[in-house]
């Protein structure tokens, strides 16, 4: 089963440390969230397991490749894709230019047609919308493209940026559940969130970051009130 191991990240911007020495784990079938509050580190986490961001010490593992400090084209093709938040679609180029881009690291023409079409299996609504450029999508729609073009490279490891963010709460609810249903196929799914009630309801395992460090690690039973989770999430309590 795939594991993704960060221990002991500390990276940050320019001279400025924004991580010091977080640790987590994320492993395939089950949906682990990160929580915190704005400024604490969540996106630079991510950017950093991903390759966007330098890893100044630490490591990141997947299962038994050392990544850490790969570019992340290298790392998407150990299997771990990025999705940033709003999801980051090209709003100029069609669905189907998109969900291309999405397919450039696989070698073969053929097999990357094949994904494609595997993909959009899932996603009739995006084969309707091919022609249409991402941009004249809605909310939801543009959601539902940057997943299927982030499945198109066959992911072990999705790293979901704030999925729910501008979206209706219908929508927002929506995005969640289609990151439940990745971890449902066997994909480990790392997820930052700013919802924390509804991300609670399909996480497995929770990470609460205040100012770059670990508060807490452990499953939402371990959570006991609503009150503990905002005092751990405002870096309240130890």
């Amino acid at each position: 089963m795939t594991e993704l191991t960060v221990r002991d990240v500390v990276t940050g911007y320019s001279r400025v440390e924004i991580l010091h020495g977080v640790t987590l784990s994320a492993t395939g079938g089950e949906v682990t969230c990160v929580f915190g509050p704005n400024g604490c580190g969540k996106s630079t986490l991510l950017k950093a397991i991903a390759g966007v961001v330098g890893v100044w010490s630490g490591s990141v593992r997947l299962d038994d490749a050392d990544v850490t400090g790969l570019p992340s084209h290298r790392i998407l093709r150990h299997g771990l894709a990025l999705m940033p938040q709003g999801g980051g679609v090209f709003p100029q180029l069609t669905v189907r230019e998109n969900l291309r881009i999405g397919a450039y690291s696989v070698p073969s023409r053929d097999d990357r047609r094949e994904r494609i079409d595997a993909v959009l299996e899932d996603y009739p609504r995006l084969r309707e919308r091919l022609s249409v450029q991402a941009g004249n999508l809605s909310g939801g729609e543009q959601m539902m493209l940057a997943i299927a073009r982030a499945l198109v490279v066959r992911p072990r490891v999705v790293l979901f940026d704030e999925p729910s963010a501008g979206l209706s709460p219908r929508l927002a609810g929506e995005a969640l559940g289609r990151a439940a249903a990745l971890a449902e196929r066997g994909v480990a799914v790392l997820m930052v969130e700013q919802n924390l009630r509804e991300a609670m309801r399909v996480a497995d395992r929770v990470h609460i970051l205040a100012a770059g460090e670990n508060r807490f690690s452990g499953t939402p039973t371990d959570i006991e009130s609503d009150r503990q989770l905002m005092e751990l999430y405002l870096g309240a309590a130890t």
